[in-house]
């Protein structure tokens, strides 16, 4: 259990490199003050443009890869992908709620995904990219798009870890990535009930990380 909670807390304070956040600082703005509110690429690109919403994403990504890989690294048997899986999630929680900026950070999509890159089976990435492309060119919902998205994670333990001693385990913390999507999307859901949701291309939209 030990493992499982350092990786979970070394992966918070690598969430919580708000990378957005300091974009904005560079251009001399709270990004959590515009737009949105939340200091994801989404909003950053609305908001400052191409580069720096490029740059945003990027480190998004990387603050989630590059721990996972180093414990895919050091580490080898039935634990390893729950390990991963934890550092994940960890990170998650610091890009959603950076203790430093009053637990207010991004929605948690773009470093979901960056965990389904490097701790998931290499098939997903092609599918989910598929899938998420799919779902925005249909719907032109970028937030209905990230919420499929939210089940990746769950995906591949029960497609490629369902043999693994420890699969009940790894369920249930896959599941978390899903529910902290939902519950950040809570609001892009209740104007995608009610028809109300900003599609891409208008002037304003959900935010999706």
């Amino acid at each position: 259990m030990i493992p499982n909670i350092i990786c979970l807390v070394v992966g918070y304070f690598c969430g919580c490199i708000s990378s957005g956040y300091f974009v904005g600082k560079i251009y001399h703005i709270d990004i959590r003050d515009t737009g949105s509110g939340n200091a994801g690429t989404t909003n950053v690109l609305r908001t400052l443009g191409k580069l720096p919403a490029l740059i945003t994403f990027v480190g998004d990504l990387l603050k989630a890869i590059v721990p996972i890989v180093v414990i895919r690294c050091l580490m080898d048997g039935n634990a390893e992908y729950l390990l991963c899986l934890y550092c994940g999630l960890g990170v998650v929680l610091g890009h959603n709620f950076p203790f430093y900026l009053g637990f207010r950070g991004g929605k948690g999509i773009a470093v979901t995904a960056a965990v389904v890159m490097s701790a998931a089976h290499p098939i997903m990435i092609p599918i989910g990219i598929v899938i998420f492309v799919a779902v925005v060119a249909l719907t032109r919902y970028v937030s209905l798009g990230s919420l499929f998205v939210a089940w990746y994670i769950p995906a591949n333990t029960i497609v490629f870890h369902r043999d693994n001693p420890l699969f009940v385990h790894m369920l249930v913390v896959s599941l978390a990535f899903t529910a902290l999507a939902y519950v950040q999307h809570r609001q892009n859901i209740v104007r995608l009930i009610h028809g109300t949701e900003n599609k891409l291309g208008a002037k304003k939209d959900g935010g999706i990380v």
